[in-house]
């Protein structure tokens, strides 16, 4: 029987548009779609300004586009930096890797310069979905996110690297051994950490740009006969599930229904700029004001129930430091009561650190919902002044594939978002091309219209 890696890559090598249910080729369109319209905002900030001024004097052949600039730098660089656009405001979508939009996408994008013949939009979204699926098999083979986020580990960076390198290496046509390689070599360079939920310090931002970097890099060496090690999932020591999910590794879901069953049908598209943690707990706030009219000022209380792990990841009232903001649970609850949504306009600098937030933090209570295990979405209890209580809780967040966003919805968050730094006719041309992606002849369409002008 072939090794767990040899299957994976035949997959990746093999995988055709016409093996793709059409739910999926739809659902992958809007995920390009959204993962787009965040990368553009996110070319809109300060970070991503100075990862472009490091680019730049690095220097570098001009082969793949920077997204909403005028530039082209190499394909690592440019991986790298549309990787910090995606995931600059926390408004990728999630579920994959976890957010694997801002890894798999950037990184094929990037690639798509060194393909020796034009790429058309049916073979984009099977290396596409090919990267969704091989980066979530690997967090499941980790024992799954919490188990293995709960660990310490950035599961974005240290499983979003082998989504990046299958996605790539479809994209670019690799035979079965270069695609074993490609994994193999992603392995070691895989890393993430969540330091940076103590501090709000920037790191969270370049692990989606990190992992769709060394994706491509992983795909290239392949691609010029540099291996990597074949036991990479194997029981051995060096092996990447022993090192990294030693006590959790579940190694058999790595290939269990691969190609029947496709990861990408699970994720979900994020309607608010706060970490996904946030969302159901912002739904049931979100019910809770419009079914009792409430106004801020009757708001005597708001607790929030929750497991342990969410009030490590998502307790946090820090609000100096936009990610610091962007994983505040407290905060984004604040935000929607005081300014009717918790889109990334709540997350300004004016807004986040104004008095009135304060003051509503200090009746924001986060308690530990014995009851609830790590995977439960919280539950939230309004209390007013007048001494009336109502409690609510959304077990799927909005969204997600079960409580879709409609497609109305999804084109208002990308609007918003690419209108910050395209002209309109140019963001209309973009969304179309992106819908009608599997009849597009060379997507260098799509790249040409990221371009400013």
């Amino acid at each position: 029987m072939a090794s767990t890696l040899d299957q994976l890559a035949a997959f990746i090598a093999e995988t055709r548009f016409a093996q793709l249910p059409a739910p999926l080729v739809e659902q992958a369109k809007r995920h390009l779609l959204d993962t787009l319209g965040a990368s553009l905002a996110g070319c809109d900030s300060p970070i991503w300004r100075e990862c472009l001024a490091l680019v730049n004097a690095e220097g570098g052949r001009e082969e793949a586009q920077v997204w909403g600039s005028a530039q082209q730098v190499n394909a690592r660089q440019a991986a790298w930096l549309n990787g910090v656009a995606a995931h600059m405001y926390e408004l990728d979508d999630t579920g994959g890797c976890d957010h694997s939009g801002a890894v798999v996408i950037p990184a094929l994008l990037a690639a798509l310069p060194l393909a020796t013949q034009p790429v058309d939009g049916q073979a984009l979204i099977v290396a596409m979905i090919i990267g969704y699926d091989v980066g979530r098999r690997v967090l499941e083979a980790c024992g799954g996110y919490s188990a293995h986020n709960g660990a310490g580990w950035h599961s974005t960076a240290s499983c979003g690297v082998f989504g990046a390198a299958a996605a790539v290496c479809s994209l670019l046509q690799l035979d079965r051994a270069q695609c074993a390689s490609a994994l193999g070599i992603a392995a070691s360079f895989s890393g993430g950490l969540w330091g940076f939920i103590h501090d709000g310090s920037h790191t969270k931002k370049l692990h989606a740009a990190r992992a769709a970097e060394g994706g491509v890099q992983a795909a290239l060496l392949a691609q010029r006969g540099i291996n990597g090690p074949a036991a990479v999932f194997e029981d051995r020591w060096g092996g990447f599930l022993q090192t990294l999910a030693p006590e959790t590794q579940q190694p058999q879901a790595l290939t269990a229904d691969l190609g029947e069953v496709w990861k990408l049908a699970r994720c979900s598209i994020k309607p608010y700029a706060s970490c996904r943690g946030t969302h159901a707990a912002i739904d049931a706030l979100n019910i809770l004001l419009q079914q009792h009219d409430v106004r801020v000022e009757q708001i005597a209380r708001i607790v929030v129930g929750v497991n342990s792990f969410l009030l490590e990841m998502c307790g946090g009232r820090e609000l100096r430091s936009l990610a610091a903001a962007q994983m505040s649970l407290p905060y984004a609850l604040a935000a929607r009561a005081l300014y009717g949504s918790a889109e990334l306009a709540s997350y300004d600098d004016a807004k986040r650190l104004h008095p009135n937030v304060e003051a509503l933090l200090a009746r924001i209570e986060l308690v530990i919902d014995e009851q609830q295990s790590r995977d439960d979405e919280p539950w939230v209890r309004l209390e007013t002044q007048q001494g009336a209580q109502w409690q609510q809780h959304v077990p799927v967040p909005s969204g997600a594939p079960t409580n879709p966003l409609s497609l109305e919805a999804l084109l208002t968050k990308y609007r918003s978002l690419a209108g910050r730094v395209l002209p309109l006719p140019q963001v209309e041309q973009l969304e179309a091309v992106c819908l009608e992606l599997d009849e597009v002849a060379d997507v260098r369409e799509v790249v040409g219209l990221l371009a400013v002008r």
